[in-house]
């Protein structure tokens, strides 16, 4: 059904509920906090992922203490350990390497250079693909969300309904997620806080007749943006997978080109198990982009890197908060600059 702001369903939550609700967003959406740039909010929120690869890297330098062959081994060591990933280390170091040696850098002492050519590479890689959203022509722009279960999915399609509803769009979300009930009451709140419609199955119910539901919806209220959250598909399940496939299918013959993008969500903290998760889901959903959240607090941030070079898919949002407006589009020059930012930097570089 379509479920609209009605004081009668609002009743459906229960107050406590809705208290810890209001209490954990207040800070979140006080109006005299002010909102922290971009390069700022970075800049604070990688300081695990920047320990784990640029800190042990100066550390390294200083043990060291000229570009070598040792020091290039415990570089590699240091970036494989931050979930960077074998394969996408072995590039990176086959890059530097050859940057030095064109640039006769080999037992030099500046580690300004190795840092801003390590910071370089990075970014060059980061930048690979398009990270601009696809948009509907004509019609809503539908964007599909899978993802297995306990990645942050359902957050992440409240906190991209409310950046949306900030740009001036008027969006609808869909709680295609039917096997558990809370998934359901976790994006009904997320609607209310966004201040977003939304459309509601049952729990039991098939996701594809709420999807179809929520496109019959579509084209009655006429949104400019629908986002639709699933169920968190364990990528080992193929007849799950093959369910994400029946929505898309009924998603493209409401509105023909429809799914516009099909993201998959990642957990940043499980570093290499992101990959393996993606690699299914791409032989399985045809996906157009990531999003990578929970960055903010984990060490492993350097998967980010790996999920670029190994599946050529763009990063197309990365969380970094728990606040609704901590899911930003990920910005490959921002985010190195941040990583790689010195500690006793002041100001905001935006």
């Amino acid at each position: 059904m379509f479920w609209k702001k009605k004081k009668s369903d609002e009743s459906a939550l229960t107050d406590q509920k809705m208290q810890a609700s209001e209490t954990r967003t207040a800070e979140e959406s006080a109006p005299s906090t002010p909102k922290k740039g971009l390069f700022t909010k970075l800049r604070e929120r990688l300081r695990s992922t920047s320990e784990s690869i640029v800190k042990k890297a100066r550390t390294i330098f200083r043990l060291r203490g000229k570009i070598d062959d040792d020091l290039l081994d415990d570089l590699e060591e240091a970036l494989i350990s931050a979930d960077v990933g074998m394969e996408t280390t072995l590039a990176l170091m086959e890059e530097l390497r050859n940057r030095i040696r064109r640039e006769k850098k080999t037992n030099s002492t500046d580690i300004n250079w190795l840092t801003d050519t390590l910071q370089s590479l990075m970014r060059d890689m980061l930048e690979q693909g398009d990270r601009t959203l696809k948009v509907a022509e004509v019609g809503p722009s539908i964007y599909l969300i899978v993802g297995v279960n306990g990645v942050g999915k359902t957050t992440a399609i409240g906190k991209m309904a409310a950046r949306f509803k900030s740009e001036g769009k008027q969006v609808l979300i869909v709680a295609a997620d039917t096997f558990r009930a809370a998934a359901i009451e976790q994006l009904e709140i997320w609607s209310k806080r966004a201040d977003v419609p939304i459309v509601l199955g049952s729990e039991g119910a098939d996701p594809s007749s709420v999807v179809y539901n929520a496109m019959s919806a579509a084209k009655t209220q006429k949104p400019d943006v629908v986002v639709i959250d699933t169920a968190g598909r364990l990528h080992t399940k193929t007849n799950l997978l093959q369910e994400l496939s029946k929505m898309s299918r009924v998603i493209s013959r409401e509105f023909d080109g429809a799914p516009q993008e099909t993201l998959l969500v990642l957990d940043a903290s499980t570093g290499q198990n992101a990959i393996t998760q993606a690699k299914t889901f791409l032989q399985s959903c045809g996906l157009t982009g990531l999003i990578l959240t929970k960055m903010d607090g984990t060490a492993k941030g350097g998967v980010i890197l790996a999920v670029h070079k190994q599946l050529g898919l763009p990063v197309k949002f990365i969380g970094v908060g728990e606040g609704i407006d901590d899911l930003e589009p990920f910005d490959p020059d921002a985010f190195t600059r941040a990583l790689f930012a010195q500690e006793n930097q002041n100001g905001d570089s935006d």
